[in-house]
């Protein structure tokens, strides 16, 4: 019997890649914080991993109607994640909506969880070995 990947991986897979996506934009903008006119960027977790669940063949939504958009993602990204702009609370005079104290704690935030979503990978990973090595 073939071990099926997908399946024994869960969720966790595409919850990695989509951490590593919004790790990249926090540090984007984080290293723009001094950027005149930069405008900060996330990543709505729940709704990229949801999408994410869609397109690797999870419960979905059914496009009724020709109109109601389309959430294919392009051939380079598996699921990219929908990118949002982040309304600051006190806005700067040259236009960059970077707020550095923001964008650290949601970056350290992200990748203590980043690190979770590894060790249940790890734990899924050794199980598996378990598995083939016939429990020994």
């Amino acid at each position: 019997m073939a071990i099926n990947f997908d399946k024994a991986l869960g969720v966790h897979q595409s919850a990695l890649f989509v951490r590593q996506q919004r790790s990249e934009l926090l540090a984007t903008n984080i290293a723009n914080a001094d950027t005149p006119g930069y405008k900060a960027q996330d990543i709505d977790f729940r709704a990229a991993l949801s999408q994410a669940n869609v397109q690797q063949g999870g419960l979905g939504l059914d496009r009724t109607s020709a109109n109601h958009i389309d959430i294919q993602a392009g051939a380079d990204r598996p699921f990219a994640a929908q990118v949002q702009y982040r309304i600051p609370t006190q806005p700067s005079l040259d236009g960059n909506t970077v707020e550095s104290h923001v964008e650290e704690a949601a970056f350290a935030d992200n990748a203590m969880r980043y690190q979770a979503t590894l060790q249940f990978l790890g734990g899924r990973f050794s199980s598996l070995k378990n598995v083939i090595q016939g429990g020994r």
